[in-house]
């Protein structure tokens, strides 16, 4: 493994249909005719969005006008490590073409193996992709406020939610205890008519966990654990943060994104300190998975929580 880091701006150019550009590295390059992501190297003095406007100038021959970061994320190979800062991007002029004798490919980012070997650091963001933008908390409260909650639950996934978690940490004592586990039942029923997803938090028996699709980890749950649950195989983790460190300890389990907050005063915990947008994007640096704002979030802050190198937005009122 090389001690130095090159630092490299990787851009996802999405058309409005969906399709992601892939460019095939030319020969003569390392890995010719594998298929990456465009981009390229840091220059000294470039922040990483004047790198990837000019590496997509030169490569392929289009003018970026609309761009934001996402993801930073370090790949080691075998004689090189780089940190990708993954960018989106959503506009620009002119039509890609392979400036440096590579072709290029529009595809369907949930299958972009079609077109052959995929550069393995292409490989995290393709998977991130598939995480939807939104994510939403139930507060359902208790027995009878059942009615209301799953009237709130149906327009939120008529209007398009695709992920939702079942945390009710203050469901009444006296409750009859069945009655908890048969409202995240019939949650992740019309959770799965929707073909939207639903996750437990780890507040409820780990046993829900395989009955839905997947945990989302209390921070100090998370930091309970050295690795991945062995109980979530083959579903969802998430992971509540609320500082840089843990973070990065979400990264270190393999978790599938991290939600961070609170960004905004939030009714919900009235009176605990906002990390605000500077904040978030400290906590946020170098994350190496997607992470979603949490705190005061509603649909009109997505574009600003974008903006800030969120995934997405994570919400209890401001989603469901």
């Amino acid at each position: 493994m090389s001690d130095k880091i090159i630092d490299v701006a990787a851009g996802l150019i999405l058309r409005p249909d969906g399709q992601l550009l892939l460019g095939q590295r030319p020969e003569g390059k390392p890995w010719s005719g594998w298929w990456e992501l465009p981009g390229g190297k840091l220059e000294p003095g470039e922040t990483v969005l004047q790198a990837l406007a000019r590496e997509l100038e030169e490569e392929i021959g289009i003018r970026v006008t609309e761009a934001r970061p996402w993801v930073t994320y370090v790949h080691v190979y075998p004689h090189t490590t780089v940190r990708l800062a993954f960018c989106h991007v959503t506009g620009w002029d002119g039509e890609p073409r392979g400036l440096e004798n590579q072709r290029l490919q529009w595809v369907d980012p949930a299958h972009a193996d079609v077109v052959g070997d995929l550069l393995p650091a292409t490989l995290p963001p393709l998977r991130w992709l598939q995480l939807p933008t939104r994510y939403g908390i139930s507060s359902a409260g208790s027995p009878a406020a059942l009615p209301a909650w799953f009237a709130k639950l149906d327009r939120a996934l008529a209007q398009g939610l695709k992920l939702v978690q079942w945390r009710e940490p203050a469901w009444p004592e006296g409750a009859d205890a069945a009655s908890l586990h048969a409202a995240m039942q019939e949650t992740l029923a019309r959770c799965r008519r929707a073909g939207a997803r639903l996750l437990v938090n780890s507040v409820h028996p780990q046993a829900w966990w395989n009955e839905a699709d997947g945990v989302h980890l209390r921070a100090a749950d998370a930091k309970a654990l050295q690795t991945r649950p062995a109980a979530a195989e083959g579903k969802l983790v998430g992971v509540s943060a609320h500082t840089h460190a843990e973070v990065v300890h979400a990264r270190e389990l393999g978790a599938d994104f991290a939600v961070l907050g609170p960004v905004l005063p939030t009714a919900s915990h009235p009176g605990q300190p906002a990390i605000g947008w500077d904040g978030f994007v400290q906590h946020n640096r170098d994350a190496g998975l997607p992470v979603f704002a949490l705190g005061g979030q509603s649909p009109d802050t997505l574009r600003d929580a974008q903006q800030h190198g969120a995934h997405g937005i994570a919400a209890i009122r401001g989603l469901i």
